[in-house]
């Protein structure tokens, strides 16, 4: 695959408004592992090769083990996730695929027991912000590193 274009050099300011979505993301103060792991498994989900290989380095890099990294792409079919992470990644995988009925009733309910409505927002935030990343990234063809 070659990259179609670079978005950064043809319009500097999209990067540069991404960028800030990310800086304000970082601030919540949400755990840095879980933001991602929500962000590998929207990219996942979107079928970013860019985007899961960043993601998935990343996740290594701040402690993830293999295992779990390994086992997002089926949470719910493992043991090694705190019902938190659960609810945050059922969250993540409603908000992007949106079309299919959005965010339930359940889903809402179960994420807001865990992080209330500051954390629910926050997630809610993080995978919108990822979403659009892997927009962009699939648009262009970025090619994984």
């Amino acid at each position: 695959m070659k990259e179609r274009m670079d978005l950064d050099k043809a319009e500097p300011r999209i990067y540069k408004a991404m960028n800030e979505a990310e800086k304000q993301l970082s601030a919540f103060g949400l755990d840095t592992k879980l933001v991602h792991l929500v962000k590998l498994r929207v990219s996942q989900i979107n079928g970013c090769g860019y985007c899961v290989n960043l993601h998935a380095m990343d996740t290594r890099k701040k402690g993830e083990t293999e295992q779990r990294l390994f086992a997002v792409s089926a949470w719910w079919e493992t043991p090694f996730f705190s019902e938190a992470e659960r609810a945050a990644l059922k969250l993540a995988e409603e908000v992007t695929q949106i079309s299919d009925g959005g965010v339930s009733d359940e889903t809402f309910q179960t994420a807001l027991g865990h992080f209330g409505e500051t954390g629910v927002a926050q997630l809610i935030f993080a995978a919108t912000v990822t979403n659009s990343w892997n927009r962009l990234a699939i648009s262009m063809h970025m090619v994984a590193e």
